[in-house]
């Protein structure tokens, strides 16, 4: 083995049984697990050190660990030190007790990957089993192939051609039907077509390669329009006029929309006369010039939308001519608008709350009136607005079921759920992740609720987050909004001079309070800091700076995390405003004031460009409400956190307008129970701990930034 391989090993074993151990001294652990447990833990942190560096001696420190939750992984580890080892008996062997299990599927793809590597193709065949990746199902078509069996289309392979992206694994295979005729002219179009919806420009090209000659440049034209928009478009001119050469044309007009409208506009009146596009192609293109041109306010754009035919219009079309005329303050045309769109999208919280604001501007106030009291019953952020707007109390009606003593005690025999929860207690949060995820499909409705009970309970508070996100769950408000790190929180804020409403609803937002969790940004933690961020802010307030690693700590992320919050609110003033900054960035918004001053803050959040950060200050905004309820049972109102531009943020004191909360009827009868008295008591002093309360917003898919 190489000796690099063997020093980088030597590193994550260290690294691995440093975390175990450490681990193993948190305060939970200590106070939760028997001395058993404890020992366990223990030897399985040394045998399993000793496994992945390939020590047999693992098999002497794990005599006592048969009937501990975590034992497959051990003999798995030390498979996966050197897959290539010719021990197909002891892979057999195992794959026969675990190969059900995530660590029987790491070794099943690693012995694979070996038999590959030997073009052992007969045992190949013999280790394969299904659900393991399309890799792995293409090299086993190759494998009975290359035995001498015949490729059909139908089947197997057939389904994967249609998956509009293989990996390189697939190449070889692909190359066998190529040659055996399999793929014709009309099933590769067939693939470029699903290719090209799913914006794969490099299965196009792949696939135009075996196509006859004569059509290979119109695939290939689809695949630069999906690389390079703006070259096509400057070479479009030269294109003949045939089907795939239009829609090219479209494809590549509607992507450069969304980049530059202008000059997709340019190049649309140019290449228009050239093309002989039928009815829905041209709607399509103007559909995205003027949506495009919208969503940077230009000139004419609420004009472009309102001319767009029928056929033409779509959800954000419609959407967009709203939020230009909002931009704009004409309210007659807001109405216009609003109340051109199909009752279903009318119907949407957003539009009810500004068909409202339109009534009321146009001096129709019993109309709006009526429609915020509706809308008020909702807990929602649009639902906080009408609330504040007509000076009702806040919808939330709690909602805090026990679990059934049959389900906690399935969940709690549940192997795979076991693996999940003692990974968990190692601080392993992403081996548990994959584990939860394992297991849940085995479980009812009623086991899956107290898996969520029992993950809240071990301070795992992130799995309910993602596990209780529609219908009568939506009102667990202990589970969804949890308090956790409340020290840290509660000093942190104060230190940094802001509400820790917010930097717990900020928690919330950002990672759902995954605190591993990681974007494609390199956003890390719980509030999803950039390493580069935390840098400055360690040089500008002196903090102490371990590095990004660091920020994975809750303590480390917490710190920085509210400390960038509040200088944010310094630059920008209200709470709104620095919210939207730190999802999209201090310059993006500064350009979104620049073009849109003195615009009302819900006004503004609407006009938003870019959606996720839209409904980022909205959620913030809305789970901020609920944590104030969760912290205080005293929550200031939605329009106190919303305070016009320009005015100096300040932390929401009891001078601030607060809401009652009430438990309405409606929501009494929707979750069938008898009413409730009008108000819920009284709430205690403000800091006190209090029942919890939550919104009907879905919760975020993992690591969803």
């Amino acid at each position: 083995m190489p000796r690099q391989r063997t020093r980088r090993q030597a590193r994550i074993t260290r690294w691995l049984a440093g975390l175990i151990m450490a681990a193993l001294a948190l305060p939970y652990a200590a106070r939760a697990v028997d001395a058993g447990l404890q020992r366990q833990r223990e030897e399985f942190a040394q045998a399993y050190a000793e496994a992945q560096r390939g020590d047999p001696g693992w098999v002497r420190a794990a005599r006592g660990l048969r009937d501990y939750p975590l034992y497959p992984y051990l003999e798995a580890a030390w498979l996966l030190h050197d897959p290539d080892r010719d021990d197909a008996a002891r892979v057999r062997a195992y794959l026969a007790h675990y190969g059900n299990l995530i660590p029987g599927r790491e070794v099943r793809r690693a012995w694979l990957d070996a038999l590959i590597r030997q073009r052992n193709w007969t045992r190949y065949l013999e280790f394969y089993a299904p659900h393991l990746g399309s890799a792995y199902d293409c090299r086993a078509l190759q494998a009975r192939v290359e035995l001498g069996g015949t490729l059909v289309y139908d089947g197997r392979f057939e389904a994967l051609w249609l998956r509009p992206r293989l990996p390189d694994a697939c190449a070889a295979l692909l190359d066998r039907a190529a040659e055996q005729g399999l793929l014709t002219p009309a099933r590769l179009w067939v693939r470029i077509e699903l290719a090209v919806r799913a914006g794969a420009a490099g299965t196009v090209k792949q696939t135009a390669a075996w196509l006859p000659a004569s059509q290979r440049a119109g695939a290939l034209r689809l695949a630069l329009a999906l690389d390079d928009s703006a070259s096509a478009l400057a070479g479009a001119a030269q294109w003949p006029d045939t089907v795939h050469a239009r829609q090219a044309l479209v494809l590549a007009l509607t992507r450069r929309a969304r980049a530059d409208a202008d000059a997709a506009r340019a190049a649309w009146d140019a290449l228009r006369g050239h093309f002989n596009l039928d009815t829905s192609q041209r709607d399509r293109v103007e559909a995205a010039l003027a949506l495009f041109a919208a969503t940077s306010f230009e000139p004419g754009s609420l004009r472009a939308l309102a001319a767009l035919p029928d056929a033409a219009q779509n959800a954000l079309t419609r959407a967009w001519r709203v939020r230009v005329a909002l931009a704009r303050g004409d309210w007659q045309a807001v109405l216009t608008a609003v109340r051109a769109m199909p009752r279903a999208q009318r119907e949407n919280n957003e539009w009810r709350y500004f068909e409202a604001r339109a009534l009321a501007k146009l001096g129709h106030k019993a109309q709006a009136e009526a429609r915020w009291r509706a809308l008020a019953r909702s807990p929602t952020y649009y639902g906080f607005l009408a609330a504040d707007r007509v000076r009702r109390d806040y919808a939330l009606c709690p909602r805090d079921p026990p679990a059934s003593a049959a389900a906690l005690a399935a969940v709690r025999a549940d192997a795979g759920l076991r693996r999940a929860f003692e990974w968990y207690a190692l601080h392993r949060l992403t081996h548990a992740r994959r584990e939860w995820n394992d297991a849940l499909p085995g479980l009812d409705a009623a086991q899956r609720y107290a898996a969520a009970l029992l993950a809240h309970r071990r301070g795992w508070v992130d799995r309910p987050i993602f596990l209780l996100d529609q219908g009568e769950n939506l009102r667990d408000y202990s589970l969804r909004f949890p308090l956790a790190e409340r020290r840290q929180v509660l000093r942190d804020a104060r230190a940094a001079g802001i509400d820790p409403a917010w930097v717990y609803a900020t928690i919330r937002t950002e990672s759902a309070w995954v605190s591993n969790a990681r974007s494609g940004a390199n956003a890390i933690g719980l509030m999803q800091l950039l390493p580069v961020t935390a840098a400055q802010l360690a040089h500008r307030d002196g903090l102490p700076w371990a590095g990004a690693d660091s920020l994975v700590d809750p303590g480390v992320n917490i710190r920085f995390g509210t400390r960038y919050l509040a200088h944010l609110a310094d630059r920008f003033g209200g709470q709104w405003l620095a919210s939207a900054a730190y999802d999209a960035g201090p310059q993006i918004l500064q350009h979104w004031l620049d073009a849109r001053p003195d615009l009302p803050a819900d006004v503004f959040v609407a006009t938003i460009p870019y959606a996720e950060t839209r409904s980022y200050v909205e959620s913030t905004l809305a789970f901020s409400v609920v944590y104030d309820w969760r912290l205080a049972q005293d929550p200031v109102r939605i329009s106190a956190r919303m305070l016009p531009m320009g005015v100096a943020y300040r932390v929401p004191d009891a001078q601030a307008p607060h809401a009652a909360v009430v438990c309405s009827v409606a929501d009494l009868a929707a979750q069938g129970g008898t009413p409730p008295p009008e108000r819920l008591p009284a709430p205690p002093a403000r800091g006190a701990p209090a029942p919890t309360a939550s919104v009907a917003v879905p919760a975020p898919a993992e690591n969803r930034r």
